[in-house]
C-alpha cells in the first residue's frame, strides 16, 4: 500500500511543480531565469537639457542683473542704461550654443525639426542674432558670460574677450559660431594654449592674427573664465546656453519666437 501511495504522489508532485514553474514563467514575461536574480536595466530617460528647453520662473532679481552691467570686468555690449538687459551664458564649443547663434545651419538641421532655421524651411528663429539687433538699435545691452557647457570653449572665449578690446566681439563671435569654428574648437584647439596660432590664423579674416596671438599668449583672461563660471552658477545657470531677458530666464536654445515677449 505504501508503494502504491508513493507511486501516485510522484506524478502529483510533478504536476504541482509544473504549475509553479508555469506561474513563475508568466510572472517573468515568459522567460525562465536560472541562478541569481538579475535586475533589468531601466529604459533610457529622455534628456532634458538644451534640446528640450523648459520655461523657468525668474531666479534672480533685477538688481542682480544690473550688477552684472556695473562690473567693468564683464564682457558688456551696448548701452548699460538701455531699457532691456540681456544675458547670454554660453560656451563657443557647445552645439546648442551654435544652434542658438544660427550660423551653423547644418548643425541646426541635424538636431531635428525643432531647431531647423526658417531660412531652411523650419520654424526656428535663432535668438542670438535677434538679441544683437536689439543691442545695435540701442534698445538693449548684453553681457556675455562663459561657462563650460561642452568643454572645449576656453580658447574661443578668450579670443572673444581679446576681440572685445578693439570693438570686434561680434565678427570674432560669428566666425567661431560657424561649422568651421565648431570643428576647430572641438577637434583641433581643444583648450590647448599651444594652438593659439591656429586659432589666430582662423580668425585672421576678422581680426589681426598677430594681435590675437599676442593676447591669447599673454594669459590675461585665464583667471576671468573661472570667475565667469562662478557668476553663471550664482545665476542658477548650470548648462549652456542660458539666457536672461531682464529677469526672465530661458534655460536652453529657445526660439526667439518664445522669448521676444519678455522684451520691453
Amino acid at each position: 500500500m505504501k508503494q502504491s501511495t508513493s507511486f501516485l504522489t510522484t506524478p502529483m508532485a510533478i504536476l504541482l511543480g509544473s504549475m509553479v514553474i508555469s506561474v513563475a514563467v508568466l510572472m517573468n514575461g515568459g522567460i525562465i531565469k536560472i541562478g541569481k536574480p538579475t535586475i533589468a536595466p531601466q529604459a533610457a530617460q529622455p534628456v532634458q537639457a538644451s534640446a528640450q528647453p523648459q520655461p523657468q520662473a525668474p531666479a534672480v532679481t533685477l538688481d542682480t542683473i544690473k550688477d552684472l552691467f556695473s562690473n567693468n570686468k564683464n564682457l558688456i555690449l551696448g548701452d548699460k542704461n538701455a531699457k532691456n538687459l540681456l544675458v547670454e551664458v554660453a560656451d563657443p564649443s557647445c552645439p546648442f550654443c551654435h544652434i542658438a547663434a544660427g550660423l551653423n545651419p547644418a548643425l541646426n538641421k541635424q538636431s531635428g525639426p525643432r531647431f531647423t532655421l526658417v531660412a531652411d524651411g523650419g520654424t526656428y528663429v535663432a535668438p542670438v542674432p535677434e538679441m544683437k539687433k536689439l543691442v545695435d538699435a540701442g534698445r538693449a545691452a548684453l553681457v556675455y558670460i562663459y561657462t563650460p557647457g561642452h568643454g572645449n570653449g576656453e580658447m574661443g572665449t578668450k579670443a572673444m574677450y581679446c576681440s572685445n578690446e578693439k570693438g570686434k566681439f561680434w565678427p570674432v563671435h560669428d566666425k567661431l559660431m560657424t561649422s568651421e569654428g565648431y570643428d576647430l574648437l572641438n577637434n583641433t584647439v581643444k583648450n590647448d594654449k599651444s594652438k593659439s596660432q591656429e586659432l589666430a590664423n582662423f580668425l585672421s579674416e576678422v581680426f589681426n592674427a598677430a594681435d590675437m596671438k599676442a593676447c591669447l599668449d599673454s594669459g590675461k583672461y585665464d583667471a576671468k573664465l573661472p570667475e565667469d563660471t562662478q557668476t553663471a552658477q550664482k545665476l542658477g545657470v548650470n548648462g549652456t546656453p542660458g539666457f536672461f531677458i531682464n529677469t526672465t530666464n530661458f534655460a536652453g536654445a529657445y526660439s526667439w519666437k518664445d522669448m521676444e515677449s519678455a522684451v520691453k
